[in-house]
């Protein structure tokens, strides 16, 4: 059987590669029609020892898990939070009251809100459409859904759906008892899919996802220290020192460009956790 060189194999693979790279260039820069302003309620600003964070809450997909974070950071039970539970290559978890991974809040527990019906005007952009599911994003948060053809068969012609769990994904820590969620959460450091539809996920850092895989690890972190040191929504800092956000409209078509040129890259390999949002934050 005649076998091929490593030369030849070499070139092979770097006319394919560059077959590939030919056929899926960059995508042009964001222009004006790409970006939107988030609302400045839906935008927490955690500022740690590692940096700034921002991360948008989306409350189309969880609304009670976003106004218990809007309401808990507003009260300052977030201040002075340190993460106590960091696994490398999982998440952070932070939000407790007692800095020990074992309180919460003086609220009542929430129930879960693992999924979402997802209706026409959901706002949901669509990506790809794997194995009869269709994934894409409402806003800044990856989501995974049933075919909206399902929609046609349905009481409230509506069909579920549930945030999935990319780097920088916001989700709420529990206990054995799905509808024990109250004040800790964790953010995302890397992808980790089998967290769907059994911890409910609400938004995702948009800013400063570099601060959140510097955090020390540890289970539990030993003597942690790196912490939440203030933590604040947009719409509640003066004006004067509000820093101005945007960030890239799924609904634009620099998104649209990216998708189509990743898709065309990564072919089977794609992944609705692939694309990087551009943010402007001045």
């Amino acid at each position: 059987m005649m076998m091929l060189s490593r030369a030849l194999l070499t070139g092979l693979c770097l006319a394919a590669c560059a077959s590939v790279a030919a056929a899926a260039p960059k995508t042009a820069k964001p222009g004006e029609l790409d970006w939107r302003t988030p609302a400045p309620e839906s935008i927490m600003v955690i500022d740690t020892n590692k940096g700034r964070v921002l991360v948008e809450l989306v409350p189309e997909v969880a609304p009670n898990h976003v106004a218990r974070l809007q309401d808990l950071t507003r009260a300052g039970v977030y201040d002075g939070r340190t993460f106590f539970r960091v696994i490398d290559r999982f998440m952070a978890q932070t939000g407790d009251p007692t800095n020990t991974g074992e309180g919460g809040s003086d609220r009542p527990n929430l129930k879960a809100e693992f999924t979402f019906r997802r209706a026409a005007d959901t706002g949901f952009v669509p990506m790809a459409a794997p194995a009869g599911l269709e994934v894409g994003y409402i806003k800044s948060l990856p989501v995974v859904s049933q075919n909206w053809s399902w929609s046609d068969v349905t009481s409230d012609k509506k069909v579920a759906a549930w945030a999935t769990y990319c780097p920088g994904v916001i989700g709420m820590a529990r206990s054995e008892d799905n509808n024990s969620a109250n004040s800790q959460f964790f953010l995302m450091r890397q992808p980790y899919p089998s967290l769907d539809k059994r911890y409910t996920a609400f938004g995702r850092v948009i800013s400063g996802l570099e601060a959140v895989r510097a955090i020390k690890t540890g289970e539990p972190v030993p003597a942690p220290q790196d912490m939440m040191q203030k933590v604040r929504l947009l719409s509640d800092i003066p004006e004067s020192e509000r820093p101005k956000v945007r960030v890239i409209d799924p609904k634009g078509p620099w998104f649209a460009a990216e998708t189509k040129r990743l898709r065309a890259e990564k072919g089977a390999d794609f992944s609705v956790c692939d694309i990087a949002l551009p943010v402007e934050v001045r």
